[in-house]
């Protein structure tokens, strides 16, 4: 009778196909947590204010401020212009 000779031979081919399948979903968790971390970041990079630079004492941002209520319409431009000048920017 002929045997099967797969139970001598089996036993090293399943570990190191147990140990890709391992590294392989380290692989895949690894790049999905960076997907993650890296589309959260990308989100929140786009609204965040820029600091206001030592030279400028704040004054750029002072502007950017009343830039954008002059645009949004919360002052009318007699407004926008007395309080640049008021503010000496």
């Amino acid at each position: 009778m002929m045997g099967n000779d797969y139970a001598g031979s089996g036993g090293a081919g399943m570990w190191v196909f147990g140990g890709l399948m391992i590294v392989g979903v380290l692989i895949l968790g690894g790049a999905a947590v960076w997907a993650v971390i890296a589309a959260t970041h990308r989100g929140s990079r786009g609204f965040t204010a820029p600091a206001a630079s030592p030279e400028t004492g704040g004054r750029g941002r002072t502007r950017q401020v009343l830039d954008e209520r002059y645009a949004r319409g919360e002052m009318n431009s007699e407004e926008y212009t007395e309080r640049l000048h008021t503010l000496g920017l």
